[in-house]
């Protein structure tokens, strides 16, 4: 059966379920991004208990999944395949212009701006201790274009930033995947990357809630995996990059950025740095016992000679197994069990 070929029974169960305008109103905002129940309810202009109703009907069908942030439920269409095919091809061919659809992208409009503003106001209390670090290394850009050309332009199927933050990263690889998840243990951080998403545009990304020790991801599922300025936060830099190989497809890359060592002790004690930086030797053994093959390492000094100033490094490792064509063919997309 290919993937526009759906069961009878298929059929039936999605459309009884999204035969109610409300509850299509919904799945046409959930396809834009994520939202909680109250922005649900204040774009809707519904009561909570009767959006909440539309949710549970819509969950029990698995149209769409719902993650838990603290005391926040966020809900995104679901990444089943075959009610996600049919669902977009319904949303497909809905009219935005109709005056009640183009009054909820409207009032999601507004919604995005109030994200906005709020993930601006943390990131404006924080900005300075992050400007502080800046100023010792080589500037962003520049570690950027250097992660460019080492991954290249090759296209990926999926990629996984751990320790998104921002979400920097997959705005600067949106290129070439096909669709890519940002982990993050703090969630006012993911409310900054997703405020930055949507206003880059960005709709083949999502960010959530996790730990770079037990990560709410399947096995074998990513092409490509990113940790930026990460391991230097961490007790067990050597766990996380086992969980970071864990997550890997095979012939898949693991590519780290992260400080070279350094004798800056003021990062430890007032920026909360664990590890004073890294050597090839530290990362290259961590590889080795991941199981993954070292492929590159580029330093980014500062131009400074007096040791003044960090150098970051990026260091890039391959998953050398090799993949079997029929094998991924049959392999279920790894966004099918993201939490």
């Amino acid at each position: 059966m290919s993937d526009s070929d759906y069961t009878l029974d298929t059929i039936v169960d999605v459309l009884k379920t999204i035969a109610e305008s409300t509850r299509l109103r919904i799945l046409n905002l959930l396809a834009d991004g994520d939202l909680t129940v109250s922005e649900l309810t204040e774009i809707l202009g519904q009561s909570q208990p009767r959006v909440s109703r539309h949710l549970k009907l819509m969950l029990d069908a698995k149209l769409i999944k719902r993650q838990q942030e603290g005391s926040w439920a966020l809900f995104r269409l679901s990444r089943n395949l075959t009610g996600d095919l049919l669902t977009q091809e319904l949303l497909e061919r809905l009219d935005q212009k109709d005056p009640t659809i183009r009054h909820d992208l409207e009032r999601l409009a507004r919604v995005k701006a109030k994200r906005r503003e709020k993930a601006s106001d943390y990131f404006s209390k924080n900005a300075s201790s992050w400007d502080e670090i800046r100023t010792l290394h080589v500037a962003d850009r520049k570690v950027e274009d250097a992660l460019v050309a080492l991954v290249g332009d090759e296209p990926v199927r999926y990629m996984l930033d751990l320790g998104t933050g921002t979400g920097r990263l997959l705005e600067v690889f949106s290129n070439i995947y096909q669709h890519g998840i940002g982990i993050d243990s703090n969630r006012e951080m993911l409310h900054v990357a997703r405020a930055n998403l949507d206003h880059a545009g960005i709709r083949s990304a999502e960010v959530r809630l996790g730990d770079v020790y037990n990560l709410p991801v399947p096995r074998d599922g990513f092409d490509l995996v990113t940790v930026h300025q990460v391991l230097h936060y961490l007790d067990d830099p050597a766990e996380a990059i086992s969980q970071a190989a864990r997550a890997l497809r095979p012939g898949g890359r693991l590519v780290i950025v992260d400080f070279a060592p350094h004798g800056f002790d003021f990062l430890r004690d007032e920026h909360a740095h664990r590890r004073l930086g890294f050597s090839d030797e530290d990362i290259g053994g961590w590889f080795a016992d991941a199981e993954l093959e070292m492929i590159a390492s580029k330093a980014l000094d500062a131009g400074k000679a007096d040791g003044g100033r960090l150098t970051v490094k990026i260091w890039m490792a391959r998953d050398p197994r090799v993949e079997i064509a029929d094998d991924d063919l049959n392999k279920a997309s790894p966004l099918e069990f993201v939490a």
